[in-house]
């Protein structure tokens, strides 16, 4: 088996909101969905771009993608070689994970189309494509190509006004409506000179229309050079698409491609993971890290990655805690930069976390749930539309998953204490605890007639269960929080004047003084026969087997959680709670207790969230249940490739890549598998390989040098670079 590809055969139009997942080809700055060239909004066609939002009236924000410069549309003798419009002979489509190229073949009879393209690694603004055409029969070939405005939008349209402009790079360019953000898109075609040429102007986009006589036997092909800039990068977007997609079209399309996957190739030196043993899982582990790369903001210094990665605008484009339980893991231990981006994102948009605590009475730092630029929430309060009804449902994870903020904390004290870099704390972070744990003391709930402190009306990582109160994840977060907090003090003791002006900055004395008051009397949870409780409560609702909840669904797309879920008076929870409490804080329990919380918790767990199934597996392996671990390492490594991860809440499309997973795959094979920990630079192993897997070899990064981690089942080094 090839563990550095997936190739798929045949076509049908019912997989192409998932093949535009799986195939999909990023760099960052966009997200190229992998459709055909010619492929209309019916195929869902999209080049997303990454931090441009925009809401039209009061439908959901979201995204915008931006027009399609790598459109290409074949007629043979008046045929269309379009998939969608003619049905195939043969398809076949392949995306490259070590190179990011993605290959499509199809046979229409009369003509052949074969292409490779790829979103530039090299340069972000850059998507080029090389096009061939093999003809079976004589007659007059016209090739469309341009930039099609025909864009594919869930909640759109999100542009206006569009102009357009020929020349050697036609451009299309257009407003966004709520900010006026302009979004600028240029092609440029190389190809042999003969036959007609022409450009046409539509409400569809701007086209050169070119055509050939060809000859049965003859090979015509084209390298399409196409370059989007918006008004956030400079003030004048729609020159600088020309300028780049012209100088690329002078570089060339090999020149282009070999600067790409030389920028690929260092991104796998810095990352790649080698599992021997199991092909299978060797290419999973290559796909979960390929997404999770494909869309890290290299361009930017100061950029985080939505739950959804750049595959479209699912989860409305929004940055989740899933940037810093999931994501941060793997780019903290190998690209150090783009760990510090995504918290560097946290501390730019700490002023709309103030904002939000405010809006709820609240002193301090609410991150949003669903953050957009500038640490706008983008959450709803509706956020699940009833099957039956079809009424939106009103949900709580706006203002109740109060969590997000210590996840906030939980990064940025990892990265201190991985990398030893104290900068990112100087320049800010140290304020966003300090703002994150004001937030906790004002949410509080303390008691006059005892000393008891406790966090109501909550939700959990289980989201099957609303307005709890002492969720034991949240919690804990917060007492980790608090302390994070209190220890600023000891770091920063070698500059402790500039730690007492920040306090003194932030009106904090009265809030110090209150710090390690409540965290000593934050609730813990009951523990029954060495199980904790998930939340108050919890052990008295029914206890039921997944399946007998499951045969309660009249419509298998219900919504279990909420008021009116199935799941919501039973024992049975969406996702890894109290086992994620116990993945993060290994210390939190000792090994008896854990292996009956594993055993409690997992049958309980319908796992419908691609967050879970790598916490379980992490836990997994700490207590030796290895089988299991190897079967959820699996789940999570896979869902890129099977295309089995959760496509619909109640009628809400939430279809799309997995980064989550794609993190939780690397977070498994290196911390869990080699028992990996970093602290201040020193690297420790505890090797727990599966018996599946005879060898696992990786980088990691640890200050400023690197080494690599080599892991067989005689046991593990670590080996400089």
């Amino acid at each position: 088996m090839d563990t550095w590809s997936l190739e798929k055969i045949g076509f049908n139009p019912k997989d192409a909101a998932l093949d535009g997942n799986r195939f999909l080809c990023a760099n960052g700055y966009l997200g190229l969905r992998g459709v055909p060239e010619e492929a209309g909004p019916s195929l869902f066609p999209a080049v997303t771009l990454a931090g441009v939002y925009d809401q039209v009236q009061d439908r959901w924000r979201e995204p915008v993608n931006a027009p399609n410069g790598l459109y290409l549309r074949l007629t043979l003798n008046g045929r269309p070689m379009a998939l969608g419009k003619t049905d195939p002979v043969c398809h076949r489509q392949k995306i490259d994970y070590r190179s990011g190229i993605f290959e499509r073949e199809t046979d229409f009879g009369p003509a052949i189309v074969r292409s490779h393209r790829f979103a530039s690694m090299a340069d972000c603004h850059l998507t080029l494509d090389r096009y061939e055409m093999r003809f079976r029969e004589d007659g007059e070939a016209v090739l469309r190509a341009g930039v099609s405005t025909d864009i594919w939008d869930i909640n759109g349209p999100h542009l206006s006004g569009f102009a357009y402009q020929g020349g050697d790079a036609l451009l299309a360019h257009a407003l966004t409506g709520e900010k006026g953000i302009r979004v600028a898109v240029a092609q440029s075609l190389r190809t042999e000179d003969g036959g007609e040429e022409s450009v046409e102007e539509t409400e569809q986009g701007v086209f050169r229309v070119l055509r050939r006589a060809v000859q049965a036997g003859s090979v015509w092909t084209v390298s399409v050079f196409s370059a989007v800039f918006t008004s956030l990068d400079g003030a004048d977007p729609e020159k600088a698409a020309v300028k780049t997609c012209l100088r690329a079209k002078e570089e060339g399309f090999s020149a282009c491609l070999r600067a790409h996957e030389e920028a690929w190739e260092n991104i796998w030196e810095s990352s790649e993971i080698v599992l021997e043993g199991d092909d299978t899982a060797a290419r999973a582990l290559h796909a979960s890290q390929y997404h999770l790369n494909a869309i890290a903001p290299r361009h930017s210094d100061r950029l985080s990655i939505p739950a959804r990665g750049l595959s479209g605008q699912t989860y409305k484009g929004a940055v989740f805690w899933d940037s810093e339980i999931f994501f941060f893991p793997m780019f903290v231990h190998t690209q150090p930069k783009i760990a510090r981006s995504l918290l560097r994102y946290r501390i730019d948009t700490l002023p709309g976390a103030i904002k939000k605590a405010e809006e709820y009475g609240y002193r301090g730092a609410f991150y949003p749930w669903e953050s957009q630029e500038g640490g706008v929430e983008g959450c709803t309060n509706f956020n699940v539309v009833d099957v039956f009804t079809h009424r939106p449902v009103r949900t709580y994870f706006r203002d109740k998953q109060i969590h997000i903020s210590a996840d906030v904390v939980y990064a940025l004290r990892s990265y201190y204490e991985i990398t030893g870099d104290r900068s990112l704390l100087e320049e800010g972070g140290a304020r966003v605890i300090l703002e994150c744990a004001r937030f906790y003391l004002s949410r509080a709930c303390a008691h006059v007639d005892d000393e008891r402190v406790d966090f109501d009306d909550v939700i959990g990582p289980d989201e099957y269960h609303e307005r709890v109160r002492n969720n034991a994840f949240t919690n804990q977060m917060i007492r980790h929080c608090l302390n994070t907090a209190l220890e600023l003090r000891e770091v920063f003791s070698d500059r402790p004047e500039r730690f007492s002006a920040l306090l003194r900055e932030l009106h904090y004395e009265k809030d110090w003084a209150l710090l390690a008051r409540v965290l000593e009397r934050i609730s813990r949870p009951r523990v029954k026969n060495g199980v904790t409780e998930q939340f108050d409560g919890y052990f008295d609702l029914e206890d039921c087997s997944l399946d007998m909840v499951r045969s309660r669904l009249r419509d298998p797309r219900e919504y279990w959680g909420g008021d009116h879920g199935v799941a919501g008076t039973t024992q049975i929870i969406k996702q890894a709670d109290v086992i994620a409490m116990a993945a993060l804080f290994p210390d939190v329990f000792p090994d008896d207790q854990l292996n009956a919380n594993w055993a409690y918790y997992e049958p309980r767990t319908e796992h419908g969230s691609s967050l879970s199934a790598c916490m379980y597996a992490l836990t997994a392996c700490r207590i030796g249940r290895l089988e299991e671990a190897w079967k959820l390492f699996l789940k999570t490594a896979e869902i890129d490739v099977s295309g089995e991860g959760k496509q619909w809440a109640g009628e809400i499309y939430i279809g799309g890549t997995h980064p989550a997973s794609n993190g939780g795959a690397w977070m498994i094979a290196a911390l869990g598998f080699a028992g990996l920990k970093m602290r201040n630079g020193r690297i420790e192993i505890n090797p727990r390989l599966p018996k599946t897997v005879k060898r696992l070899r990786f980088p990691v990064t640890a200050s400023g040098k690197r080494f690599i981690i080599d892991i067989t089942q005689a046991g593990g080094k670590i080996l400089p670079a």
